[in-house]
């Protein structure tokens, strides 16, 4: 396929340095053969400044005890166990300044617990699915000893998680110590089994292409150099030879450490997802937030006012969802202006707040009158009193030819002004569907007599199924409720946050019931309403001190 021929940009060559790379080694052995041994015995070296030991596993938990190896100098970095706090101490390390100009040096003990955890997250992500497709398809959740398969996408994030560890790994200005556990498995042929076995690196199988050398120890003292990329060690392709009088500081200067430059030299790969050709040059975008357009958070808006019981917190919660960051990067099209989707939310939750105020000044001053004032009979109407598809039903700004008894205040001082009436008749009328319901707030009434019954109601099911999920559980119903209750004690959760709560535990409480054997109140309890109102029926076999809500 044709393309382009001349440079698109001007570029500079320049000489090979001839200086090493700071060594990433990979340690592998079997268990108890002397890895951390010699790791901890290593960061004495006269060629580290300081050593930093990161931890992860804790199978063997030898990090502290190793302290007192003879010659080992080395601080242990602390973290929390998780994906993203490892991370974050690598970086931490990287962060680290030299000491008397010599690098430092990290140790990573070891890789064959970071690829476990990995690996442990796609089987809990893969099960999680499935649980969540069976209750989809109103199906049999799978137990928990059956086996569940892990599809490709799963195994494909994994890889991406452990690039990111390797891709900071490569980054530390330093040499890189990588423990890592060798397993013995079945040797294939031709993708056939056979009968002898050999020795595999237990982590993820890119691992040993990504290192500078790999060292394999058979006991203390006894190692083996199975690859290696130095042009200070005579060590032929694919030749596995003895390192005698083994030690992490004779390995190091064998690579070369005391000659190696400051940072690694790498020229990492930029996939990109448009695939844009480089003769056909894209649109320059606007700045957007990921994952958020213009539309879609409008409709997150428009169903946030359209909650039946509390849009103001229905409002708070897309705000806290998506954070005011990414909202103030959307922008939003309303009948205040344009403005960011951020903006919108505060002027929405400022004029929802102000209808609260004129409904309870109304019903404190206007009992009893039947009447409504000039500000509300012409709010939102056109002359002749007929209301339009396309008219958003707020209150009429305040202008010369709207007579109105006790003029109020802007809701914002730096709003735009009002737009001209005569000027509105002169534009062409929008479709009912060019104007969506997000652009306008609405003036939501308040619940009825017997909407508040029902939302009662509702509300009584959900903590009688909070009740009876917290005993299958086996703890407290304070407990229970704990991550959704009020900042203040024994104050009840919002009813969108309990309805989730416990829809959320659903499926662990199904799967409690049929180890206990209860495998038809299961069943029952699977196809149950969301809420179900005779909750307390269908677990009445099992408690009878329920309360039933008719």
């Amino acid at each position: 396929m044709a393309g382009l021929i001349a440079p698109q940009r001007t570029r500079k060559s320049r000489k090979p340095t001839g200086l090493p790379n700071p060594p990433l080694v990979l340690i592998t052995g079997q268990e108890k053969v002397g890895k951390s041994y010699e790791a901890a015995k290593g960061s004495g070296s006269d060629l580290i400044g300081k050593t930093y030991w990161i931890e992860v596993g804790g199978n063997e938990g030898t990090a502290d005890y190793y302290g007192r190896v003879p010659g080992a100098d080395y601080e242990i970095v602390e973290h929390d166990g998780s994906y993203q706090d490892i991370l974050d101490a690598i970086r931490w390390v990287n962060a680290q300044p030299r000491i008397d100009g010599k690098p430092n040096m990290l140790v990573m003990d070891s890789v064959t617990s970071v690829w476990d955890m990995l690996s442990d997250e796609v089987a809990m992500f893969a099960r999680n699915r499935a649980v969540i497709k069976a209750n989809r398809n109103r199906s049999r959740v799978p137990a928990a000893d059956e086996p569940v398969v892990v599809d490709p996408d799963l195994w494909n994030r994994a890889k991406d998680r452990w690039g990111k560890v390797m891709w900071l790994l490569r980054r530390h200005q330093g040499p890189v110590l990588l423990l890592a556990r060798t397993e013995v498995v079945t040797a294939f042929e031709n993708d056939k089994p056979t009968r002898n076995t050999t020795r595999k690196v237990k982590a993820e199988r890119n691992l040993p292409a990504a290192v500078d050398a790999i060292l394999d120890l058979h006991g203390l003292g006894e190692a083996w150099l199975t690859g290696v990329r130095s042009l200070h060690m005579d060590l032929q392709p694919g030749e596995t030879r003895r390192f005698k009088d083994f030690s992490v500081d004779a390995l190091l200067r064998r690579m070369g450490l005391q000659d190696a430059v400051e940072s690694r030299a790498m020229y990492e790969t930029r996939p990109d997802a448009t695939l844009q050709e480089p003769d056909q040059p894209a649109e320059p975008a606007e700045p957007t937030a990921p994952g958020l357009s213009e539309q879609k958070a409008t409709h997150l808006i428009a169903e946030a006012l359209k909650h039946p019981n509390d849009p103001e917190q229905a409002l708070r919660e897309v705000r806290e969802e998506h954070g005011r960051r990414t909202l103030k990067a959307v922008r939003t099209q309303s009948k205040w202006g344009v403005m960011s989707a951020d903006a919108l939310i505060t002027r929405t939750l400022d004029y929802l707040a102000k209808k609260v105020a004129e409904a309870e000044a109304r019903e404190g001053g206007d009992a009893g009158t039947g009447e409504l004032s000039s500000t509300e009979s012409s709010a939102g109407q056109p002359e002749g009193g007929q209301e339009t598809p396309d008219t958003p039903r707020v209150e009429a700004p305040a202008t010369a030819e709207t007579p109105q008894a006790d003029p109020e205040p802007p809701v914002d001082e730096g709003a735009p002004p009002p737009p001209d009436p005569q000027a509105e008749a002169t534009e062409p009328e929008p479709r009912p569907e060019d104007v969506s319901e997000a652009e306008q707030p609405q003036d939501l009434p308040r619940p009825r007599p017997a909407q508040a019954n029902k939302l009662n109601r509702v509300m009584a099911v959900l903590l009688t199924e909070s009740e009876i999920q917290s005993r299958i559980l086996g703890v407290t119903m304070q407990e229970f409720l704990e991550p959704v209750s009020g900042p203040e004690e024994g104050t009840p959760p919002p009813m969108t946050k309990l309805r989730s709560h416990v829809l959320e535990h659903r499926p662990m409480v199904i799967g409690l019931l049929e180890d206990r054997g209860e495998r038809d109140i299961a069943n029952a309890y699977r196809l149950a309403g969301k809420p179900e109102l005779k909750i307390a029926d269908m677990f009445s076999t099992l408690y009878n001190d329920l309360t039933t809500v008719g």
